[in-house]
C-alpha cells in the first residue's frame, strides 16, 4: 500500500505517529442529534457519557509525540494511572509501556478506533496523530491521510459514542494575509502549509459537527510548545526545543530561522494545565470551540540573550532554511488569546526567564556554566 511505505519513510520523525489503515466513507447521518455514521442494526455497544461526579476514561491518540505521553502523566495523576489510555502505532520504551495503560490504535482504521472506544468505556479523547509542519510538507500525501482522514474517523467515532473531543490547532492555521500581531481567534485563515490546511480544516469540522450532532468539540490554537524531555518533532517553532539541547551539549547552537523571528511560544507545563482547563470548563462558559492560546513571544535572538546570562560562552550563529522561515513569516507573531482569559479564567505561569531557567535545569547546565566561572 503506498500510503503504509510512506509511513515507513517518515514514522522515525513523526510527532504524532499514526499509521494507515482501510477507511471508507459512510453517508452522512440523516438528522439532528445522531452519528454521523450508519449504525449497524444489531449494534449492541456502551454509550458512555461523562458526568461532573465520575471520572473520565481518557484515550490519548498519537500519544508517543511531543505532548502525548506528557499529557497522560499529567491526566493519571489527576484520574488515576488506569483511567488514561494512551495509544500509538509504534512500540512504546518500557518506561511507557509500564507507566500506565498502553495500546495499539490506528486512527485510519474506524473499526479499530471504535472497538477501543467501545471496549474500554471512553468518554474523553484527545486526539494528538497529527504531520507537523515542517514534515508535512515534505510528504502532503500522507499529512493529507493522517491530519485529515484520521481526524474524519475521530470526529465519527466521538459523535456516535458522545465522547468529549480534543482536537490541538497551531499558530499554524493562519497565512500571510492574517493580522499578525496580535492574531485574534477570529479573522481570516489561508495557511500555506498542508499541516496549517488541516488544522483550519479540524476546527471548522469539529464547530460543525458540535452544531449538527451536537458533539462536544473543544480545541486549543497552541502557540510553540517547548518542553525539556522530549525531541524535536519536525517543526516549525523547534528550533526553541534544539537550542538548549545544543546549548548545554556544545555551547553553540546553529538556527534556521533569522535572528528576528517572532513567534508566540509556551512551556509544555502551562500547555498541559491550559488544555486540562478547557476540557473541563463548564460548556455554557465556552463562547466558541477553538480559542487562541498564548504565554510569551520572542525572537531567537532574545532566546539567545537570555541563555547568555546563564552560559556566558554561548554561541548562536544562523543558517535560515528558506522553507521553515517562509513558514514561520506567514504565522502570528503574537497571539490575542483574551477569550480564553475571560471565558474559562485561562492565565499562564511561564515567562521567558522562567522558561530558560527550567530548561536549562532540566539539562543540567550547571556543569558548564561551572566551567565557564
Amino acid at each position: 500500500m503506498p500510503v503504509a511505505r510512506m509511513l515507513q519513510q517518515v514514522v522515525g520523525q513523526m510527532p504524532g505517529r499514526p499509521a494507515c489503515g482501510c477507511w471508507t466513507s459512510a453517508p452522512l447521518a440523516r438528522f439532528l442529534g445522531t452519528s454521523p455514521r450508519q449504525i449497524p442494526a444489531d449494534a449492541n455497544f456502551y454509550s458512555s457519557s461523562f458526568s461532573g461526579t465520575d471520572q473520565p476514561r481518557v484515550l490519548i491518540t498519537g500519544g508517543l509525540g511531543q505532548l502525548g505521553v506528557g499529557l497522560a502523566n499529567f491526566l493519571r495523576k489527576r484520574f488515576g494511572k488506569d483511567n488514561v489510555i494512551l495509544s500509538d502505532i509504534r512500540k512504546p520504551p518500557d518506561h511507557i509501556f509500564h507507566g500506565g495503560p498502553f495500546i495499539y490504535s490506528d486512527i485510519l482504521d474506524y473499526k479499530n478506533l471504535r472497538e477501543i472506544v467501545v471496549n474500554n468505556r471512553i468518554t474523553w479523547l484527545f486526539h494528538y496523530s497529527a504531520l507537523l509542519s515542517a514534515i508535512g510538507e515534505a510528504n502532503v500525501s500522507l499529512a493529507r491521510a493522517v491530519n485529515i482522514t484520521g481526524l474524519h474517523n475521530v470526529l465519527d467515532v466521538a459523535a456516535e459514542h458522545n465522547l468529549r473531543l480534543f482536537v490541538p490547532s497551531t499558530i499554524g492555521a493562519f497565512g500571510p494575509t492574517s493580522p499578525r500581531n496580535p492574531t485574534p481567534d477570529i479573522c481570516i485563515q489561508r495557511p500555506r502549509t498542508i499541516y496549517g490546511v488541516s488544522k483550519v480544516h479540524a476546527e471548522l469540522m469539529g464547530e460543525y459537527y458540535h452544531y449538527r450532532y451536537g458533539l462536544d468539540f473543544r480545541c486549543l490554537r497552541y502557540p510553540g510548545i517547548i518542553s525539556a524531555d522530549s525531541q524535536p518533532g519536525g517543526g516549525t517553532t523547534d528550533y526553541a526545543v534544539q537550542i538548549f539541547h545544543d546549548a548545554v551539549k556544545n555551547g553553540k547552537f546553529e538556527c534556521n530561522l533569522k535572528s528576528s523571528t517572532r513567534l508566540p511560544m509556551m512551556y509544555i507545563d502551562d500547555c498541559l494545565r491550559a488544555t486540562l482547563e478547557v476540557m473541563e470548563a463548564p460548556a455554557e462558559s465556552l463562547s466558541m470551540r477553538t480559542y487562541n492560546v498564548n504565554a510569551m513571544s520572542f525572537t531567537p535572538e532574545d532566546l539567545a540573550q537570555e541563555l547568555l546570562k546563564h552560559i556566558p560562552e554561548f554561541q548562536i550563529t544562523y543558517n535560515v532554511d528558506s522553507v521553515r522561515q517562509a513558514i514561520a513569516d506567514s504565522w502570528p507573531m503574537n497571539f490575542d488569546d483574551s477569550n480564553a482569559r475571560k471565558d474559562w479564567g485561562w492565565k499562564h505561569d511561564f515567562d521567558l526567564p522562567e522558561l530558560v531557567t527550567t530548561m536549562l535545569n532540566f539539562h543540567g547546565s550547571d556543569t558548564r556554566v561551572a566551567q565557564a566561572n
